[in-house]
């Protein structure tokens, strides 16, 4: 990379990262303001995903199927088809509003759940490891956890579909709060970041 095209780089690099933040900030606050709306639009999203990841595999599995065993191939497609069928049903669903209703707070609840046993686990681990540094933040990431997952649990049908949306808020505005603050550090005798 030559000396004059390594500031243009950087300089699109900052501004598209800053762009990006900008962007997920504004998604965030929304998401926040109305999380209802972004709970139905996450859950029609990971349907979709599901759909495709399921065909995907599929297509992938039987391609790959002379190069492994039978019954591994056997299962990957009975996985691939469930992704399928449960992004179709999803799909499906979202034609009314009840049942649509209903898979977003079974969404939020399966959410719930998980942060119940990932606490419980985060916890138990921290635990384990006490004598090692960070243990402290393992063990209080288990509480946490668990309290989010033990709220979210008990909130009744119509809390819970605001549950999605806001934690995508949460998390869209915390990854543009830090897009932007990480390419405001960036100096301009610096190469841009490499993409992963």
């Amino acid at each position: 990379m030559t000396a004059d095209g390594r500031p243009d780089s950087l300089g699109s690099f900052k501004a598209f990262a800053i762009a990006e933040g900008i962007l997920l900030i504004v998604l965030g606050i929304l998401a926040l303001i109305f999380p209802v709306i972004a709970s139905f639009w996450t859950t029609g999203v990971i349907a979709v995903l599901f759909l495709i990841g399921g065909v995907v595999g599929w297509i992938s599995n039987l391609a790959r199927s002379g190069r492994m065993g039978r019954w591994v191939c056997f299962w990957r497609l009975v996985v691939s088809t469930l992704f399928i069928v449960a992004g179709g049903s999803m799909i499906s669903n979202f034609r009314d509003p009840v049942e649509a209703a209903e898979q977003v707070a079974a969404f939020a609840l399966a959410i719930g759940i998980v942060f119940l046993v990932e606490g419980v686990v985060a916890f138990f681990s921290g635990l384990a490891s006490s004598n090692r540094p960070g243990a402290g933040w393992a063990i209080a990431n288990g509480v946490i956890t668990f309290i989010l997952g033990l709220l979210i649990v008990t909130l009744k049908f119509w809390g819970l579909l605001w549950v999605l949306g806001t934690l995508v808020g949460i998390s869209f505005l915390f990854s543009g709060i830090e897009l932007i603050a990480f390419s405001s550090v960036i100096h301009d005798d610096q190469d841009p970041p490499a993409l992963a």
